[in-house]
């Protein structure tokens, strides 16, 4: 046997560490969180079991074009900066400066909101200890998984997702004994809950578009594929490999969970309506496994939250790290954010990513509880607007691809469906957008205020952009002139698969280079 080989570098001196396994279960994972654990109660007692199920399933399409589009893009150009990168070289170079700010902005507000969510469910064990003291241990642990190396970030994440993964399998497989009668608490009829009431669809199409908003959040993370794709150790295969997986492992989890949520637990369960983290006892989960016979079925729900609630702070810890180093290495950000470790990790960027979110978290701690929600309604948006932002990428690379005259075929990955799939994507994530607080237009009476604080991200990023592009004279980059050239670290590969490889010996891979652009 051979003594294993260095890890390889990209042309920014990053590792490319991160195997098909850390990439599949950073995008599962990216998703699989407290939306799901705890705010899916709330989605089946809003719009009832039919129209919760429906909403997943038309954001779980949208999610699938963006992914496909996104895994595009990756695999063709695989850098740290992703959709910013995309932003910068096949739109406007201001739009892809406003796309990776927001974007760092989200995730750095979002380690913040984890911390603070960590604290209220460490309370559920140790009511005594100030959540303080937990929220900085938890801090400590996602600094230290990103501060290790790139593959000590993939490590962290693939166990916490597997652990989230490992849950709703068994909570899918539990729920299916119940509804067959074979395990406890099941029903005479099993579709009893969609047909009572106004079941399966309750409240019209206004309930299932604020059920589609909470499905958009809860799919929400998905896009770190794009950002850890610069550090994938193949990433003309793995990207695609990953692309291939995620979408129907996702909405699988998502949509059969909801199913069983939905003939389980009768949409009218005063439980569902009070579903939040600071109660797992009302967890849809929690009460599907009691209702099976589970002892410490709440305790057991608490450790997978707490587990989804770190999984989320270190993906975003990861995340925000990155799209503020590649900023840096394109000049929109200080050089000194730019510097990397020894292993390979942009330490400064970390340093602020770091202490950004413990600020954030602070301003909640100390009562200045005005600033913490305009900072959280700031970056709630943040989110849905990098997504418009891969939907826009997507269709102007691919048409700038074939303008320039370049073969698709020698595309590592191609997205079917185009130019459907980002049109539909864009679209649909726009009225989400667009519709976030769409009750607050229907009153007799708009409160400017609230209004203010849920679109703020809106004008924030416009500003951000307009400000860039009249300071540096940016403009719409024509197609022709769209820069299509690959680094030769970044050169996109089409891979022949022998019978003998595997997802942990990725570079013993047969490879076959792929016309260069």
């Amino acid at each position: 046997m051979t003594s294993a080989a260095p890890a390889p570098t990209t042309g920014e001196g990053l590792h490319r560490s991160l195997r098909t396994r850390h990439l599949t279960m950073i995008a599962i994972g990216g998703s699989i969180g407290t939306g799901l654990f705890v705010a899916s109660g709330a989605s089946v007692a809003q719009a009832g079991p039919g129209g919760a199920l429906l909403a997943y399933a038309l954001i779980g399409l949208m999610v699938f074009f963006l992914m496909t589009s996104l895994g595009e893009m990756a695999a063709y150009l695989p850098v740290s900066g992703s959709f910013s990168t995309y932003g910068t070289r096949f739109v406007d170079p201001a739009f892809g400066f406003a796309l990776g700010w927001n974007y760092w902005y989200n995730w750095a507000v979002t380690i913040a909101v984890e911390l603070s969510a960590a604290s209220i469910v460490m309370r559920f064990w140790f009511p005594e200890v100030p959540g303080v003291i937990w929220s900085a241990v938890f801090l400590a642990i996602m600094f230290a998984l990103n501060a290790i190396s790139v593959r000590g970030f993939g490590e962290g994440e693939y166990w916490f997702s597997l652990i989230k993964v490992v849950t709703v399998i068994v909570f899918i497989i539990v729920g299916v004994l119940m509804v067959l009668g074979i395990m406890n608490g099941s029903h005479a009829a099993p579709l009893q809950n969609f047909t009572q009431g106004d079941a399966p669809f309750v409240g019209g199409w206004p309930a299932m578009i604020g059920v589609a908003m909470i499905a958009g959040f809860s799919f929400q993370g998905t896009e770190l594929i794009g950002i850890a794709a610069g550090e994938s150790e193949n990433p003309g295969k793995t990207i695609p490999r990953a692309v291939r997986q995620i979408f129907w492992r996702i909405l699988l989890f998502y949509v059969f969970a909801i199913l069983i949520i939905g003939l389980l637990v009768p949409y009218t369960d005063p439980n569902l309506l009070k579903s939040d983290v600071t109660d797992v006892g009302v967890s849809p989960f929690t009460l599907v496994f009691e209702r099976a016979g589970i002892a410490l079925a709440a305790s057991v729900m608490n450790t997978v939250i707490l587990t989804a609630i770190l999984s989320a702070g270190n993906s975003g810890m990861y995340a925000s790290t990155r799209m503020l180093y590649a900023l840096a290495k394109e000049g929109k950000a200080p050089a000194c954010f730019a510097r990397l470790s020894r292993n390979g990790v942009p330490m400064n960027a970390l340093y602020a990513t770091t202490l950004i979110g413990a600020l954030c978290f602070l301003t909640s701690v100390f009562g200045v509880q005005t600033v913490y929600m305009w900072l959280l309604n700031m970056s709630g948006m943040t989110g849905f607007i990098a997504w418009l932002g891969i939907a826009v990428c997507h269709y102007r690379f691919r048409r700038a691809y074939v303008l320039q005259g370049l073969d698709l075929a020698a595309l590592p990955y191609r997205a079917r469906w185009f130019p459907f799939g980002p049109l539909f994507a864009f679209a649909l994530c726009l009225v989400i957008t667009l519709g976030q607080n769409y009750q607050g237009f229907m009153a007799g009476q708009i409160d400017w205020t609230t209004m203010a604080a849920t679109y703020i991200g809106i004008p924030l990023f416009a500003l951000i952009m307009l400000a860039y592009r009249l300071k540096h004279r940016t403009r719409l980059i024509p197609l022709e002139e769209v820069d299509l050239s690959v680094h030769p670290e970044n050169q996109p590969v089409k891979t022949v698969q022998r019978p003998d490889d595997d997802d942990d010996a990725l570079g013993s891979a047969a490879s076959v280079p792929a016309q260069a652009s």
